[in-house]
């Protein structure tokens, strides 16, 4: 890979995880190699791009004003990486996904082993964020596709509804409410609530448009976990989406609420024109988080692809 290139994405993953530590991590480099790519950086072009300081790495005006420049070289290359790879043949390639946690944790790992055992020479990434940021990652082309938890607000984007998903309030066990078939609005509002928030989405706090009443908010995250163990604590209730109650290791129990409530779980892409051809393909294996989905094969095939993977010719 071009040096370039390698300090280019050391940038962005910095930025967007907020540490060099966190950003080595993700690209599997040293703590110190991705500070030094960084720093590499801002000597070539004779500018500071971050501030370091104790909590993490913030943009400066400059590193603010060349981030777009960056993110764009970025897709570019990722661009010519899928052009290398359509013309070698669909058997290999890379795959990027942006998603957020409980589709991370139970319809991933589903999709990718029937897509890998088609497939077993391409590679996948998964970025990890909120809805927004998945979202203006596929609008750039940072991945391939993205799953989100609501309808895109980018017009642009080719959407596909998956599921409907259902908003759950959750309770500690021994709880006043843990006898209740149901709870409601005023329930959640007598309370310390922790309150799940996806970036700028909040679905959530939603649920109490337009009740005279408001909830306690004693904590914000985006992280669905922090919420359970602190619900399992005891310090406070708080109301999650189904699917990521499903095998969860805390002693909390998920109740439906008075007025079900539910977040729209979409995969959402660019034009497929503009995706590589194993992009194109693995979109078709999306379908298979379901049990009992119907095999992609067939409905995938491209007439005048001729596949270079094992048991095609």
């Amino acid at each position: 890979m071009d040096t370039n290139i390698q300090k280019y994405q050391a940038f962005l993953e910095t930025v967007r995880l907020g540490s060099f530590t966190r950003a080595a991590q993700s690209l599997s480099y040293s703590q110190s190699g991705v500070s030094r790519m960084v720093a590499d950086l801002e000597h070539d072009w004779g500018i500071r791009l971050l501030v370091r300081g104790r909590k993490g790495v913030t943009l400066t005006p400059d590193g603010r004003r060349m981030m777009a420049r960056v993110e764009a070289l970025c897709a570019d290359y990722r661009r010519m990486e899928n052009e290398v790879s359509d013309i070698k043949g669909i058997g290999s390639g890379v795959i990027r996904i942006g998603t957020f946690s409980s589709v991370a944790t139970h319809w991933i790992p589903r999709i990718i082993s029937r897509f890998q055992a088609d497939y077993p020479a391409v590679d996948y990434e998964l970025l990890m964020g909120d809805y927004a940021e998945i979202e203006r990652w596929v609008a750039l082309g940072n991945v391939d596709c993205g799953f989100i938890g609501r309808l895109p607000r980018d017009t642009s984007l080719v959407c596909e509804e998956l599921a409907q998903d259902e908003l759950l309030a959750v309770v500690p066990e021994g709880h006043r409410l843990a006898t209740h078939d149901v709870v409601t609005v005023d329930d959640l509002c007598s309370e310390p609530f922790l309150l799940l928030r996806k970036g700028t989405d909040d679905a959530v706090y939603s649920l109490f448009d337009g009740v005279q009443k408001k909830p306690d908010v004693r904590f914000v995250t985006w992280d669905d976990y922090a919420i359970m163990s602190m619900v399992e604590s005891g310090l406070g209730l708080g109301v999650l989406p189904s699917l990521i109650l499903r095998r969860n290791p805390y002693r909390i129990l998920p109740k439906h609420l008075a007025q079900p409530r539910y977040r729209s779980i979409c995969c959402v892409h660019r034009d497929p024109q503009l995706l590589s051809r194993v992009a194109q393909r693995f979109l078709a294996y999306v379908p298979l988080w379901e049990d009992g989905a119907p095999d992609p094969q067939v409905s995938a095939r491209d007439p005048q692809d001729t596949m270079e993977h094992d048991g095609e010719a």
